[in-house]
């Protein structure tokens, strides 16, 4: 029996991933389901924000829900030990799960181009992944230092560190339109050669079926909001991948229609990439569509059941247009949200 643990975490956490865990037993009524605590509530019960008995229920989880972390900004935990803060909770988390692979789809929902900033020509269609390497880069090089007036970080890469996340998103391209734009700064930057040389290499050897190009970072950042629809699958290193998913989280027009996938050796950490959202926490109003497609792509990706994972997107989509939440100009709270996704996968057979 496959089993998912899920880690509410604070301020709207524990509402969303509820509603998310809802609909996951309604898809996958088989899987084994157990909660555990993260972030500052787990500081407040374990005295440390990712306690011995979470990283313990770790160990044998195929897939691992979270919700989200944090406080208000005069939050006592803000005033914590930095290692005692919710954050850095979240930070030994990813860590303990080697992580290495981000996913951020970035979809635009039919009937809600509106929301986005972009024209409705430009949002209307837009399906793009963004797999951002995520252990990696300038971020975790070890080659750092502040001296004086003089201060560095260093951007390293190895063949096998561009290889794993590459082979992800080759991997999700052909479970999609079959299309990889490797986004690398070549033109000025030796470890972006590196990176084009092995993700070519590694396409030719490994997926010949899939059609890859490859565009410097800059024009991405252009490219991505004047022609979105040219992108299906883009891959890219941590630093680049960090600004761009940011960057592209703006054309759906709500950060509660954006999930994510984190992929490793082991479980995968699926996540709304939306905040606590302390000013809202408890009034039954938080918008719950990230997290359910977050247990979506836990289904596609963890638990590799992709008709269970396809039932839950055009679920959310048929609730979006018929039932949006209040942050996307409707009137739908949490909970009528929620069950208007679960009313919408009645009409097919729950899959197991």
């Amino acid at each position: 029996m496959p089993k998912v643990v899920t880690l509410p975490g604070d301020g709207i956490g524990p509402e969303v991933t509820a509603a998310a865990v809802q609909v996951l037993r309604e898809v996958a009524p088989d899987v084994s389901i157990e909660e555990h605590a993260i972030g500052g509530i787990a500081y407040d019960t374990h005295g440390d924000p990712f306690p011995q008995v979470t990283r313990d229920a770790l160990q044998g989880a195929d897939a691992v829900l979270l919700g989200t972390v944090g406080g208000a900004q005069d939050s006592v935990w803000n005033t914590l030990p930095r290692a005692m803060r919710p954050e850095s909770g979240l930070l030994a988390l990813r860590k303990a799960l080697g992580c290495y692979a981000n996913l951020r789809p970035v979809r635009v929902q039919p009937g809600l181009e509106h929301l986005s900033p972009l024209k409705a020509e430009l949002a209307r269609g837009v399906d793009i992944l963004i797999v951002r390497e995520l252990l990696g880069g300038v971020y975790f090089d070890g080659d750092r230092k502040i001296d004086g007036s003089v201060a560095y970080n260093t951007m390293r890469y190895t063949t096998p560190e561009v290889e794993r996340v590459a082979r992800v998103a080759f991997w999700a391209a052909e479970q999609r339109k079959g299309r990889v734009t490797s986004v690398d700064k070549a033109n000025v930057l030796e470890v972006s050669e590196l990176w084009r040389r092995d993700v070519t290499a590694l396409r030719d050897r490994e997926y010949r079926s899939i059609h890859l190009n490859h565009e410097y970072v800059d024009s991405v950042a252009m490219l991505i909001v004047s022609d979105p629809s040219r992108y299906d699958v883009i891959v890219t290193e941590n630093l680049f991948g960090d600004i761009l998913s940011d960057l592209a989280a703006v054309i759906p027009g709500s950060l509660g229609l954006m999930p994510s996938a984190s992929l490793g050796d082991g479980a995968g950490l699926f996540e709304p990439i939306h905040g606590s959202a302390p000013d809202i926490a408890g009034k039954g109003i938080a918008n719950p569509a990230a997290a359910i497609m977050s247990a979506g792509m836990l289904l596609r990706h963890g638990l590799k059941r992709p008709d269970a994972a396809n039932q839950i997107d055009r679920a959310v989509a048929l609730a979006l247009r018929q039932q949006p939440t209040r942050d996307l100009g409707g009137t739908a709270d949490t909970a009528s949200f929620t069950r208007a996704v679960l009313d919408a996968l009645e009409t097919s057979p729950a899959v197991g």
